[in-house]
């Protein structure tokens, strides 16, 4: 079963695939946000392309647990994808993905100019890779 998880943020959205096992998570590309219409209909066209069969999207909560403004936006943004894709979502706790995703780049030397447009992608990968662990482990 293939798995797509967003990383949804007020100006991109990273997206990540797993594999056809459910074993690895590979980032896709970030989407540029140009209004709700326009990215929803980028999110369904990732859907049929990839032949997505789960959505898993992070949600951004505070270090308490809370669900704070973001969490409300993103879940708002959620709720108006699935009023047109027809699919349920499951939510991932991303409170540390996007700290996690500036740690890769560092240890990879991901140069500074290139961090903006490809942050987000990487936290959708770690978001997708935290669920399939969870999964995993049942």
């Amino acid at each position: 079963m293939k798995i797509l998880a967003l990383d949804v943020g007020n100006k991109r959205i990273g997206t990540a695939v797993s594999d056809e096992l459910g074993m690895f998570a590979h980032p896709l590309y970030t989407i540029h946000r140009k209004g709700i219409k326009r990215d929803i209909e980028e999110i369904i066209r990732i859907l049929e392309e990839h032949r997505i069969e789960k959505l898993v999207v992070g949600l951004p909560r505070n270090m308490d647990g809370t669900l704070g403004f973001q969490g409300e936006k993103t879940m708002k943004f959620v709720n108006s994808l699935q009023r047109e894709i027809g699919m349920d979502v499951e939510y991932i706790d991303e409170r540390l993905s996007t700290q996690e995703a500036k740690e890769i780049m560092l240890a990879n030397n991901i140069r500074q100019e290139n961090k903006k447009n490809i942050i987000d992608t990487i936290a959708a990968v770690v978001i997708l890779d935290d669920y399939l662990k969870r999964v995993r482990e049942g």
